[in-house]
């Protein structure tokens, strides 16, 4: 007991410093870690690539809110939305594209095509998708948009956050939020009409009759929307999306991104008008480039995973050099291999085609090829065929056999079509099914239903069919258009009698 009382009092009076510096290390340690957000205070900028990013989301949020509403004549019965993914019908119609479950290839084919033309863009000009076209940048630019119609600009937006709270600030803080909110609900709104005739559907919402999944997709969507590009915005490009640490394998020195001439701007410092520019930099050390960033950044620092290549510093830089007299593309887009000549004082060099933008470039043509011959050649009209196992087959009162068949006809027109189909590969086949017509030859006269499928039961009876088992093919055959489709099947006939 007094042993051990001992090691109690020497612990408390003679501490071990090691143990108090890994604990103070770790302290540090753990608040970088868990560091609160610092909010980001965007200035507005003007030039041509605010004016091309104004362009890009108008043009992409009109595409995304309003293809929904737009028609598309299918004829009687379809669905006249252009765009649709009709989960109940089991469709998707892109305009005169139809496509059915069995052709979600088409689908795949156009996602490898989507990605490996991002692969070429990044290989090109870097991000320059993550700057103008990523869903998660269009919606932050409006709502950063929205922040700046209501709060002001970066500095009285900054003044207006350090103030306390007083009537004018929560007016307009509530209203911004509000108009965030609604924002995402359109958005999520948007999104569900995709997936039902949207007048439809936008009637059933205001009224309550939209089914209970309806309410929960707006919900998740209005959230995540509000969420990502209300509150998070630069940290989804930071912490959350893997292109950014993904893009160093699709690039290298001779793509074009957002860059800084160090051997022009350096070295940077502030410069009194009519003062000589000999033995420093253009740069000035004003800082524009970085309070118009949406990401916060200094470009200055070189190549920044947070970057997203949206150029508006370039904006803001070339609006300084005009100012001071000196000549614009202090911040331009060029390649790191271009930088690194300058510092030589060697000319620039374009690469545009490397063996990395020519793979890319190969693979984007050989999708792009096969999708198109595959939709130039898709068929409207497919036979299958399902043979009866129990029992295999049947053997009649005057000794024929006899088989039978699950066949199903999809008829992906728009229209009725009449088919006659027969069976080849047994010369004395004879085929037969309940309430169908047939013609002279003994082929069956089939009604298949437009855009949909038609399933029946046939059988097939033969005399002659003496081996166990038969190769036989169904055919399909529209006289209207001269079509045909066939389908290997297998005729059961038990052996030698």
């Amino acid at each position: 007991m007094t042993h051990k009382t001992t090691l109690i009092d020497r612990r408390d009076a003679d501490p071990d410093p090691i143990s108090i510096d890994a604990e103070a290390v770790n302290s540090k340690a753990a608040r970088a870690l868990y560091k609160k957000r610092t909010p980001i205070y965007p200035k507005i900028s003007g030039g041509a690539f605010r004016t091309l990013k104004w362009g890009a989301m108008i043009v992409l949020l009109a595409i995304y809110y309003l293809t929904p509403w737009i028609r598309w004549d299918r004829g009687a019965g379809a669905p006249n939305q252009a765009v649709l993914v009709d989960f109940e019908g089991r469709r998707f119609y892109f305009f005169f594209i139809e496509l059915w479950p069995q052709e979600v290839y088409f689908i795949t084919g156009l996602l490898i095509a989507a990605a490996v033309g991002i692969f070429l863009s990044s290989a090109l000009f870097g991000r320059v998708w993550c700057g103008y076209a990523c869903p998660q940048t269009v919606w932050t630019d409006l709502y950063i948009h929205v922040e700046r119609w209501i709060e002001g600009d970066r500095n009285a937006r900054m003044r207006l956050d350090k103030a306390p709270l007083s009537m004018d600030k929560a007016r307009k803080k509530v209203t911004k939020h509000f108009l965030w909110i609604v924002i995402a609900a359109l958005t999520g709104g948007a999104w569900v009409f995709y997936f039902g005739d949207a007048p439809t559907l936008m009637r059933e919402i205001f009224t309550g009759q939209a089914a209970v999944t309806i309410y929960l997709f707006i919900a998740i969507l209005t959230f995540t929307t509000y969420a990502l590009a209300g509150t998070m915005r630069e940290q989804v490009c930071t912490y959350l999306c893997p292109w950014p640490r993904i893009q160093a394998a699709m690039t290298d020195k001779h793509a074009f991104n957002v860059t800084y001439k160090v051997a022009r701007g350096e070295p940077r410092g502030a410069h009194k008008k009519g003062a000589s520019w000999d033995g420093r930099g253009d740069c000035i050390d004003c800082r524009q480039c970085v309070a118009v960033c949406p990401q916060g950044i200094d470009i200055r620092d070189g190549d920044q995973l947070e970057c997203i290549n949206c150029a508006l510093c370039i904006d803001a830089c070339d609006a300084v050099m005009e100012k001071v007299g000196r000549p614009k593309g202090l911040i331009a887009y060029d390649s790191y291999e271009n930088v690194d000549r300058a510092k030589c004082g060697e000319a620039p060099v374009y690469r545009f085609v490397r063996p990395r933008t020519i793979l890319y470039a190969v693979v984007l043509a050989i999708v792009s090829v096969a999708m198109l011959v595959g939709l130039m050649n898709r068929t409207t009209l497919s036979l299958d065929a399902m043979r009866d196992r129990s029992p295999p087959f049947v053997r009649l009162s005057d000794g024929s056999i006899r088989n039978g068949y699950m066949v199903r006809i999809i008829n992906k027109e728009p229209r009725e079509r009449m088919l006659e189909l027969q069976v080849a590969g047994l010369p004395d086949a004879r085929i037969s099914a309940m309430a169908t017509n047939a013609t002279p030859d003994g082929a069956l006269v089939v009604h298949a239903r437009p855009d949909d499928v038609t399933s029946m039961r046939i059988y097939v009876v033969s005399a002659e069919a003496t081996a166990q088992s038969n190769d036989i093919r169904f055919v399909l055959h529209e006289p209207e258009t001269r079509t045909t489709t066939e389908r290997h099947a297998i005729f059961m006939a038990g052996g030698p009698r």
